[in-house]
């Protein structure tokens, strides 16, 4: 009955949220935020937020990451809802990336939920493979979501299983070449239906059983492993 309620409740924010948008609609692009600048880091790392985000989810795992001498960026990936398609926010993604850090500098990229197959797009199509010495994805949906049956842009339709931008990247994972790559989920999400969706099999998957999808990334394991990971 918990769960029920949960999903609910999510869906009826998720169709409030999206009516929101659709009043006021942002304009299709990619607002940078700027890298706090430490002397010689430990690396540079990207953190690209999910649907419906503007990127503070990631200000935990951003002030511990910087605390021990990581250089971040959190690009804010916009329209946020993906209407514009999940390629031009990727391409937004490189055009942020290259203007903080360089088009050549190594990078290490840490996606959550859609913006997992955003970095994996640029990644594996825009040329970020050649630049990028790890990748993370955080309950991402690599084999699509049932959940985006319930919102009707273009970037949420390209999240559906099956759809040919799944399968594309599917194709084109090769290009990762031995690039080490984890993801993590929990078996109790509700946006990404099923959970298992979250399992690639190019990378390493790892799942701790946290409450709720945004929960991943506050979770103290979760975290701390991701950070082990890193340094690594």
């Amino acid at each position: 009955m918990r769960a029920k309620s949960s999903l609910l409740a999510f869906v009826a924010g998720l169709l409030s949220i999206g009516a929101a948008h659709a009043r006021n609609p942002e304009p299709l692009r990619v607002t940078r935020s700027e890298p706090v600048k430490i002397q010689n880091p430990l690396g540079r790392v990207v953190l690209v937020h999910g649907f419906l985000e503007t990127g503070t989810a990631f200000n935990t795992l951003r002030k511990r990451l910087e605390r021990h001498g990581y250089e971040c960026i959190v690009p804010r990936l916009s329209p946020c809802d993906g209407r514009g398609g999940l390629e031009a926010l990727a391409e937004g993604l490189k055009r942020d990336i290259d203007a903080a850090f360089g088009p050549h500098e190594p990078i290490r990229v840490v996606g959550f939920s859609m913006g997992g197959v955003v970095s994996r797009y640029y990644l594996q199509k825009l040329g970020g493979a050649a630049r990028c010495e790890k990748f993370f994805t955080i309950a991402s949906p690599h084999n699509g979501t049932h959940a985006a049956w319930l919102y009707p842009s273009k970037g949420v339709k390209q999240m559906r299983p099956g759809s040919e931008f799944l399968n594309d990247l599917e194709e084109t994972e090769h290009v990762l070449g031995k690039m080490p790559v984890v993801s993590y989920r929990t078996p109790l999400d509700l946006v990404i239906l099923p959970a298992s969706s979250s399992i690639w099999e190019r990378a390493e998957n790892f799942h701790y059983p946290v409450l709720l999808h945004p929960l991943m990334l506050s979770s103290p394991r979760v975290l701390a492993d991701l950070e082990k990971r890193l340094r690594d």
